[in-house]
């Protein structure tokens, strides 16, 4: 009598399962190594391809595909001496870690809808945004598709599961603030960024908090808020300089917003800081090249890019992340346009 020996099928491979199901062989990656973030769904029609081909899924430490792809970089406007440093050193950085780098940058790449389409990017093993215009709706959909990435300098609110870094812009806002306040200044203008953008608000909460530190009340009726353009600081300052009662010192959300700033005064015939104080932010080159030269907040721009890039190889890596949103200390820079209140000011 012959005895029947039954042959096991041959383990089925992530490939397999890709082609079962449709999915990306990355995103197959991702659920069978256990990684968060990815959508019940996607991890059910999984679990049903396992089922099916009757093998069970590999082994946690195999390696994920996305492991040795390429990072993209988005930064959707000029590579100028803000937005350059940041993509320099992002770009230095994935050197080190030997990773090509894959840039999509400048003004015109605002309009393209690409976040929906990285996960299936072949190559591509993870991305870092830099100042992203899209809305948190995209970015949670891209987290929940498991695609790993992090944001640098988040323009709007990031969700807590979505890593990011930036600078800490309430303690930036407050050590200008508090250096104007030093000086006697109490009667301040803000030239701010929008409203709804993460710094814009932490700004003038920090400038608000400094301000109470000396007993005084941040006015909402001095503060400005729009795009921080040069042409928007000259704008603004303007109004605020031909108030009656005009402020004794103007606080701009960036260095470019208190170059038009400086404009608006000397067009005047103010003398700064004789008769007027002016503070940008970000501390770039343009900073010094202003007579007077700003007093600024020097923003850790360089390490926001090497941070951004640690983040993502932790997350390459599938390490645990316990800090999330990663906040860098900025430093205040005091130079020539800063000095104590004018005599009989109020």
């Amino acid at each position: 009598m012959k005895h029947m020996t039954s042959r096991a099928r041959p383990r089925a491979t992530v490939r397999d399962i890709a082609a079962e199901t449709g999915l990306s062989i990355a995103t197959v990656s991702r659920v069978l190594n256990g990684y968060p973030h990815v959508a019940p769904r996607t991890r059910d029609l999984v679990q049903q391809a396992v089922d099916r081909l009757g093998t069970q899924a590999p082994a946690a430490r195999t390696p994920p595909a996305r492991h040795r792809g390429a990072v993209y970089v988005r930064c959707p406007y000029q590579l100028t001496d803000y937005f350059g440093l940041i993509v320099s050193s992002i770009a230095e950085t994935l050197l080190v870690h030997g990773r090509h780098l894959i840039l999509d940058a400048g003004q015109l790449a605002q309009d393209e809808d690409v976040l929906p389409t990285l996960p299936d990017q072949p190559g591509i093993g993870g991305a870092i945004l830099i100042l992203p215009p899209e809305p948190s709706t995209q970015l949670e959909a891209l987290r929940d598709r498991g695609f790993p990435f992090v944001v640098a300098d988040p323009r709007t609110p990031t969700p807590r599961d979505i890593p990011a870094v930036s600078a800490a812009h309430f303690a930036g806002a407050r050590a200008l603030t508090a250096h104007l306040a030093e000086l006697g200044h109490r009667h301040i203008g803000v030239l701010a960024g929008p409203h709804n953008w993460v710094a814009g608000s932490a700004r003038l909460a920090g400038h608000a908090s400094a301000l109470a530190d000396v007993g005084v009340l941040a006015d909402p009726a001095l503060v400005r808020s729009a795009e921080p353009t040069t042409e928007f600081g000259y704008r603004a300052a303007g109004e605020l300089l031909d108030l009656p009662r005009r402020p004794t010192a103007l606080a701009g959300f960036n260095d470019k917003a208190a170059v038009g700033a400086l404009a608006a005064a000397a067009e005047r015939g103010l003398r700064v800081p004789g008769d007027l104080s002016v503070t940008g932010f970000d501390d770039i080159d343009l900073a010094q090249a202003t007579t007077p030269r700003l007093t600024t907040v020097r923003q850790p721009l360089e390490e926001m890019g090497r941070m951004a890039v640690s983040l993502l190889a932790r997350l390459l890596e599938r390490h645990q992340l316990e800090a999330l949103h990663v906040e860098l200390t900025p430093e205040l820079v005091i130079r020539d346009s800063t000095g104590p209140v004018p005599a009989g000011a109020s």
